[in-house]
């Protein structure tokens, strides 16, 4: 139970710094494509709330993808990220699509925040794989 507990706070840890990487760093001018679509304050460095909030709800999303893998009965790497993957398409993928079909944002914007949702559910589901009893 130690070595899941363990696995899952690293992957919350990494997902973290993936969620940094593709939802701050990469295509970061797109995020100024369509202004008006952010709260006020956020473009003038006021996200502090918002940044523990997403990380706090990015943590609940690796634990619910160990969680799934465990349903599953996941033992191993390869079905763990299977696992991940389809709750990845299930979840962010599609409301990330979605929203993007509705919502004005740069389409740069959409593929990066796809890219790190799977990113982050992968090491979930990796993690999973290898620390889930056999």
């Amino acid at each position: 139970m130690l070595l899941l507990i363990g696995a899952t706070v690293i992957a919350g840890i990494l997902g973290s710094l993936t969620d940094w990487l593709f939802m701050g760093v990469v295509f970061h001018d797109a995020y100024n494509t369509y202004p008006e679509v952010w709260r006020p304050g956020l473009a003038g460095g006021n996200d502090k709330k918002a940044i523990m909030l997403s990380s706090l709800i990015g943590f609940a999303m690796t634990i619910a993808v160990v969680a799934l893998c465990w349903l599953a009965g996941v033992s191993d790497m390869i079905h763990g990220l299977g696992v991940a993957v389809l709750a990845w398409i299930a979840g962010p993928l599609a409301v990330t699509l979605i929203n993007g079909l509705y919502i004005k944002f740069d389409p740069r914007i959409i593929v990066a925040h796809s890219a790190g949702y799977l990113l982050r559910f992968a090491l979930a589901g990796i993690a999973a794989g290898l620390a889930l009893p056999v």
